[in-house]
């Protein structure tokens, strides 16, 4: 009499949990796959279209075709290079008054608000909860001919500085550089906060004792621990106000006049008014690697690779 022996499991058994063990790796990846389908859809596809669009020649009556006409990137910088210029300047300014005004009250909210700390956060992002073009609309309430604000600046003569430095004229602020930046710093002026108080935030309080207790000054501490240790969030807060603000056109449109109009502005004409896509995307691409150079060396030389 013969006995039949029991077919082996271990095998089955091993191959059941290489399958759990290669879906469980595969589970990140299917999580990943909608955010990066829509980069690619909706940032990488729009991008490869408009480097074609670069390149193409033609009008809007005979159609575009690509030509791989190069010529028109550098029409376009030789033509409106005092835009970019201006834009640059104005983000630039911006972004410094947005550091020198939003370091100080992240600093305020991170360490010294207290039971009050939610409430100024909601106050930060108040402005979030109107729109962009509202909140530039205002500005020229704000800063009307005759207004308030006008009214002090002129009594301090702060005008007259600033009308010889040419931001301003003599007796208004209203289609001058300097509103443009007025609109720039307040519409991104959280874009600062935030991050520079998430990065206060995570400095451990017992450094500043530890700093006190080798008496060290407040001053010194400030310079020796809290601001090495805010970098992080002074990167991230520069950049986040910096790259939007300079291919903003909204408060070049709304706050400025033609002599302080943006590359923003000209990308918008080329786009809805001459309908001259080619340079309209050319002038996007220029904008784009120009900030993608400059924002590359800052990081470099910052001395810090941690981003908020």
């Amino acid at each position: 009499m013969s006995v039949t022996k029991a077919p082996p499991v271990a095998p089955i058994t091993e191959l059941k949990v290489r399958k759990a063990s290669t879906r469980k790796r595969l589970v990140p990846y299917w999580l990943l796959l909608p955010g990066m389908l829509w980069l690619v859809v909706f940032f990488a596809l729009p991008l490869v279209y408009q480097a074609s669009t670069s390149v193409q020649t033609g009008s809007l009556e005979k159609g575009y075709e690509v030509t791989w006409h190069f010529q028109t990137y550098w029409d376009a910088l030789k033509d409106y290079y005092p835009q970019f210029v201006r834009s640059l300047l104005y983000a630039g300014t911006a972004t410094i008054l947005c550091l020198l005004l939003g370091y100080p009250l992240a600093y305020l909210i991170a360490f010294k608000a207290g039971r009050w700390r939610n409430v100024i956060l909601v106050l930060v992002i108040a402005p979030f909860f109107t729109s962009f073009l509202i909140r530039t609309l205002a500005w020229k309430t704000i800063l009307a001919d005759g207004g308030v604000v006008v009214d002090i600046l002129n009594t301090l003569h702060i005008l007259d500085v600033t009308s010889w430095l040419g931001w301003t004229e003599s007796n208004r602020v209203l289609a001058t550089p300097m509103a443009v930046v007025c609109g720039l710093t307040y519409n991104f002026l959280p874009f600062m906060i935030l991050p520079l108080y998430t990065s206060l935030d995570r400095i451990d309080g017992r450094l500043h004792e530890a700093a006190g207790d080798l008496y060290a000054t407040p001053a010194t501490t400030f310079r020796k621990v809290t601001l090495p240790l805010s970098m992080p969030g002074v990167v991230s807060g520069t950049l986040l106000t910096f790259i939007p603000a300079s291919g903003d056109y909204v408060n070049a449109e709304l706050l400025g006049s033609t002599d302080t109009k943006m590359v923003g502005s000209v990308i918008q004409t080329q786009f809805l008014r001459v309908l001259d896509y080619p340079t309209a995307a050319a002038l996007s691409f220029i904008l784009m690697a120009v900030v993608l150079i400059m924002v590359t060396v800052y990081i470099r030389r910052s001395g810090t690779e941690d981003l908020v």
